[in-house]
């Protein structure tokens, strides 16, 4: 997988849609959009490679790795599934609840 599918990925792990990601980053969409699809995370500065990794809470060399492993999702944090719950915890269904707080409490 290479790195700006890898990127993509982690923005939709991460619950946001491509253009929410670059207002979180204060990237035009259309700069983001086009580094993903046409020109490549190569192309770009090195600022907005920063900002972007910055955003997805990895540093370059994470990426990197990501890039030249089979693993291309690293494990998430405990603020990552706060965030993501935070988010999303509104359209969870009483027994997604339940299951969530199941699966929590047999984390040691």
């Amino acid at each position: 997988m290479n790195r700006e599918e890898i990127i993509q990925q982690l923005i939709k792990a991460q619950g946001y849609s491509l253009r929410a990601f670059a207002e979180k980053c204060g990237i035009p969409y259309t700069s983001l959009y086009t580094i993903l699809n046409r020109t490549g995370i190569g192309k770009t500065s090195v600022d907005v490679v920063l900002t972007i990794c910055h955003g997805l809470g990895i540093t370059v060399d994470e990426l990197e790795k990501m890039a030249e492993s089979e693993n291309t999702t690293p494990d998430p944090t405990y603020e990552d599934v706060e965030q993501l719950v935070a988010r999303n915890g509104r359209n969870l269904s009483v027994e997604q609840k339940m299951r969530l707080i199941k699966l929590l409490s047999e984390i040691e």
